[in-house]
């Protein structure tokens, strides 16, 4: 008979991981630090271990944002409500672009206390890509107001940012001065629109202002409950 390790799946899981996998050199915003992952300790040069040095900014990959980001004083990564980051969440697709309108988002009835994350034609290949991608679809400050008015508690892109670059602080601080929680760099390529459940936790830093985080997803057969 043959043996399993227990560490081994031998069925497929529902969960999608939707978390960009952080590597050396891996693509970040222009005037963020760059991502380093080196060798501290080498097995291969005789230590007693293998033990890496990472070096990253906390908006590298995929990340969450917390208010003092951007508001002096604002709540930092640890201090955001659990109910922002774990529950029922709805994909929606938004090919559109390169922004994201109160237009575009108002025929799908956001409603009050929903988690939205958008799949947009980022999903196709702007991971790949190992430059920074300025062209990218974001949210605009008019789509902004639209989901706060709507009530939205969390919204998540598939790239670098929220906001695209030119707006990029009024839509932030939109967002996240009515506690709407931001997560961005997902990677939604294997994600059908529709309701999903969410798992997504940050790195518990203290007063951060962002921390990578990994967000996994399933798929629900039945419309989310905002639980």
């Amino acid at each position: 008979m043959a043996m399993h390790s227990p560490l081994e799946d031998t069925t497929a899981s529902p969960w999608v991981d939707v978390t960009v996998p952080v590597r050396d050199g891996m693509v970040h915003w222009p005037d963020n630090p760059p991502i380093q992952v080196r060798p501290h300790l080498d097995l291969a040069k005789g230590d007693a271990a293998n033990v890496s040095h990472l070096s990253l900014g906390v908006h590298s990959g995929t990340h969450v944002d917390a208010p003092v980001h951007f508001i002096p004083g604002g709540l930092g990564v640890d201090a955001l409500p659990l109910d922002r980051l774990l529950g029922d969440v709805r994909v929606l697709a938004l090919p559109g672009g390169p922004a994201i309108t109160a237009e575009a988002l108002r025929e799908h009835a956001p409603r009050r206390g929903e988690r939205l994350l958008f799949k947009t034609a980022n999903s196709r290949g702007r991971w790949d890509a190992s430059d920074f991608q300025p062209g990218f679809t974001y949210l605009s400050s008019d789509g902004a107001r639209f989901l706060v008015e709507a009530g939205v508690r969390t919204v998540g892109i598939d790239y670098l940012s929220i906001a695209g670059m030119e707006e990029g602080e009024l839509t932030h601080r939109l967002l996240l001065e009515a506690g709407v929680c931001i997560i961005e760099g997902l990677d939604l390529t294997r994600v059908e629109p529709g309701p999903h459940e969410m798992v997504c936790l940050p790195l518990r830093l203290a007063n951060g202002d962002g921390a990578p985080a990994r967000v996994l997803l399933r798929s629900r057969t039945s419309p989310p409950t905002n639980g």
